[in-house]
């Protein structure tokens, strides 16, 4: 091919290419829009419905209703498989009813995507750490929905696919995905009614049991830092800041988030317990154990989230204890 001909070639291929580069455009801008309708709507749309929430060979089914109503949330979770449970929301008290057999996890029966309060306390800043576009269009559970992927731009997490209802913006389905296209979790609506109408029953516990109640952090009030108190994690993934500092027994933890995925490093002290040590996963959230000396005292360092097992086990090889003796009474 001759180089006037290369560049004719050339020339006839630039308005296609303007033509993908302003769709590649449009699509990230209605991805952001989109983006910044989900926090809003997971906690300011009423509604109720069944969804289905699948982690590897994991399926639980909740039925749901959820309702914004004088500035507050009410939300009731009810168990449709194993043992009966209920987990109910008014505003920032949360009571979980145990059933008489085998026990209920706040953190295992809510999903961390869709019902996550970094969610819905503020607008998504994902757009340095995953490219957001919206690939299209679809129904769910009978409504309209748009479908946004936000893939992850290093290998140290996950891509993601949301799918969210036309009229509120609701997350209506999920999933969490590898850079090959894997689904390893799932939720999705399997019916579905956004509705104002609804009465206050649908909100009060029913179930007799064991009721364990609990208050959530005021999203208002300024949290207090996550400390790492006698150990130091020498390494994280960009964009995984500091977020909580989730109760850890006789041990530490502090909890980090990248605005859409999440991972807690837990450090304890390992007692007289030969703990197994690598990696386990379901469907995407891996657990890493790794065990650690400093002088005469041993500990356990366990590392927890969404992220790929690589990246935890990079996470907790880099935790170094500085100081064994800040164990020995628990962080105030």
């Amino acid at each position: 091919m001759t180089l006037v001909v290369r560049a004719l070639a050339f020339l006839l291929l630039l308005p296609a290419l303007a033509v993908r580069a302003d769709i590649a455009a449009d699509s990230a801008a209605d991805a952001d829009y989109w983006l910044e309708r989900l926090g809003p709507a997971l906690n300011m749309t009423s509604y109720r419905g069944v969804f289905v929430y699948a982690r590897g060979d994991q399926v639980s089914t909740m039925r749901v209703a959820h309702r914004y109503r004088d500035g507050y949330v009410e939300e009731r979770l009810v168990q449709q498989d194993g043992a009966n449970g209920e987990i109910v929301r008014k505003g920032m008290r949360v009571v979980c009813v145990l059933p008489d057999h085998g026990r209920i996890q706040l953190d295992q029966v809510i999903p961390s995507g869709p019902f996550a309060e970094a969610f819905a306390s503020q607008p998504l800043q994902v757009s340095k750490w995953y490219v957001p576009e919206k690939v299209g269009e679809d129904r769910v559970a009978g409504y309209a929905s748009v479908v946004v992927a936000l893939k992850a731009r290093d290998g140290f997490r996950y891509d993601h696919r949301l799918w969210l209802e036309k009229t509120t913006g609701l997350l209506v389905k999920s999933h969490v995905r590898t850079a090959a296209g894997e689904v390893l979790e799932r939720f999705q609506f399997t019916s579905l009614e956004i509705t104002d109408d609804l009465p206050d029953s649908d909100f009060e516990v029913q179930l007799e049991g064991r009721e364990v109640r609990r208050d959530l952090p005021d999203p208002a009030a300024s949290p207090a830092p996550a400390r790492m108190n006698g150990w130091t994690l020498g390494w994280r993934p960009d964009g995984f800041m500091p977020a909580a500092a989730p109760r850890s027994g006789s041990g530490q933890a502090v909890a980090f988030s990248d605005g859409v995925a999440a991972f807690s490093v837990f450090v304890e002290p390992r007692g007289r317990l030969d703990m197994p040590t690598g990696a386990s996963r379901i469907g995407a959230t891996t657990a890493y154990m790794r065990q650690l000396d400093a002088g005469k005292n041993g500990f356990l360092v366990t590392v927890v989230g969404e992220i790929p097992p690589a990246t935890a086990r990079r996470v907790a090889n880099s935790v170094a204890i500085d100081d064994a003796m800040a164990f020995t009474v628990q962080p105030q």
